[in-house]
């Protein structure tokens, strides 16, 4: 469509010079002779730009200008006058005009600000479209789910948002912690301001002071030119500290000076950097216990713990399968151009069944494949990786090429896929060795301490409660011995 130009001047001359040159540059253009009948305009008709006269028969070409960026907040104003003076230039400028020129004009220069006006139009309506993208699309209304823990989560997300507090959202990989920072941004005060994502394990150790804070020219090898750090771009918005426990502890200090006293300085700067940026962080790991072990600081974690939203894994609010599925088959058949509309019956059964090591991420990666795979309306169980039509020999026979699958889905949820894998291992051991603990960790090749531990650690009893670490010293007679011994304790049955 062409831009639509409104030229506001009392002499026939300058509006009739206007509209010869910008017609032939391809424009509408529209004229108005005094204030009332541009106001008029402007507040009927859709613009693209208004050019105008500073000073005007019946008002003043200042008043205008204000007055119609209350219809028409962002057209551009271009101001012109025979009478152009410093003062009346800046006042201009102030009030909002884009930019000022004097009479005579200049033609190439004329259309050059003409040009570069519209075009500030077109980005400034560019971005905003893609703020409002970027708002409905994490919307807390519009994260899927309707269970009762993803409530819990909407209710959290509802009362966040609209403070300042940090807040640390916690949970395993794949759950959407990314996801639910940035609803809570984009339905906070700070929505119009940046979100910046730090993925601390991802950034090596010697740069991630600079990638944060930022540094000075001359700084260290290669820093030949100042850079502002991720804190500064973030600067009245907000910053999400992804996997927040993999940052060094040296590195968490300076992290914890920046929430206590707001500011920082750049890597071999001298001045103190202010910012005002809500902290939001996230994590897969268990930082209480990081903290009681030494790899994580209490005073940080207190200070981002302020408020904390657990993120439930998607085996624990199974009810939300099929309504994800739902979701992603209509996604990937779009995406696809397929006309498949629903999951069958049978497909969705072994979906509800599965357990999704790599939560949501992992479901949707199952759909996008079996979309793919699909020739008819819906998604038929045939079409289903192997993992999900039988998970306990996927689960025994896991391996390299599946990890590079899942790495290129997304990511795997190592510890919960080591934690499943490594109880199904002992389970395996205590079976063939017909539940002898003892016998159970020579199979697995450690100690009987390390066994027993584990045995904890996954709530695996009933195998017996002799003190093994005193029979792992003894030889087999020497056992067989002590065995015989103990038959008429309740310890041992004649059976064993």
């Amino acid at each position: 469509m062409r831009a639509r130009i409104l030229i506001v001047d009392d002499e026939l001359s300058v509006r009739e010079f206007f509209v010869i040159l910008l017609e032939k540059e391809g424009y509408e253009v529209v004229t108005a002779l005094n204030a009332t009948d541009a106001l008029r305009i402007v507040r009927d008709q859709g613009l693209d730009l208004m050019v105008t006269d500073l000073q005007l028969k019946d008002g003043n070409g200042m008043t205008l200008l204000r007055d119609a960026k209350r219809f028409q907040p962002d057209m551009p104003i271009i101001m012109i006058t025979a009478y152009a003076t410093t003062d009346s230039a800046v006042e201009a400028m102030k009030a909002g005009a884009f930019d000022y020129l004097s009479k005579p004009f200049k033609i190439e220069e004329i259309k050059v600000i003409i040009q570069k006006a519209l075009e500030n139009r077109s980005l400034t309506q560019e971005n905003k479209a893609l703020k409002s993208q970027l708002v409905d699309k994490y919307d807390f209304n519009n994260l899927l789910g309707e269970s009762e823990p993803m409530r819990r989560v909407y209710d959290l997300i509802r009362k966040t948002a609209a403070t300042r507090t940090n807040v640390l959202i916690c949970g395993e990989s794949g759950t959407g912690k990314e996801l639910v920072a940035r609803a809570i941004h984009y339905n906070s005060p700070r929505k119009d301001k940046g979100f910046v994502t730090v993925n601390c394990g991802a950034i090596p150790q010697n740069l991630i002071e600079s990638e944060l804070f930022g540094h000075v020219k001359g700084s260290f090898t290669g820093a030949i030119a100042s850079k502002q750090g991720l804190f500064e771009v973030a600067h009245k918005g907000t910053i999400f500290l992804d996997e927040i426990g993999e940052l060094p502890l040296v590195m968490q200090v300076k992290l914890l000076r920046v929430i206590q006293e707001r500011s920082f300085l750049r890597v071999g700067g001298t001045e103190s950097v202010e910012v005002d940026v809500r902290i939001i962080a996230a994590t897969n790991r268990n930082l209480e216990e990081e903290v009681k072990q030494g790899n994580f600081r209490e005073d940080l974690f207190y200070r981002l713990n302020v408020i904390q939203i657990p993120l439930p894994p998607l085996r624990q609010r199974k009810a939300d399968i099929a309504l994800l599925s739902d979701h992603f088959v209509k996604k990937y058949a779009k995406e696809t151009g397929k006309d498949i509309r629903r999951i069958s019956s049978k497909a969705m059964e072994y979906l509800l069944n599965y357990d999704y090591l790599g939560n949501v991420r992992e479901l949707e990666n199952i759909i996008e494949r079996s979309i793919a795979l699909e020739g008819g309306q819906e998604v038929q169980f045939e079409s289903l990786p192997g993992n999900v039509l039988n998970p306990e020999q996927n689960r025994e026979k896991f391996s390299f090429k599946e990890a590079e699958r899942q790495f290129d889905s997304g990511g795997i949820a190592l510890d919960s896929l080591v934690d499943a894998f490594e109880k199904d291992l002992l389970l395996k051991a205590l079976e063939k060795s017909h539940g002898s603990r003892t016998k159970a960790s020579r199979l697995l090749g450690i100690s009987s301490r390390s066994m027993r531990y584990r045995l904890k650690k996954h709530g695996i009893g009933g195998y017996g409660d002799l003190d093994y670490d005193e029979l792992d010293e003894l030889n087999e007679s020497s056992e067989v011995i002590i065995r015989e011994k103990l038959l008429g304790s309740d310890r041992f049955s004649k059976g064993d």
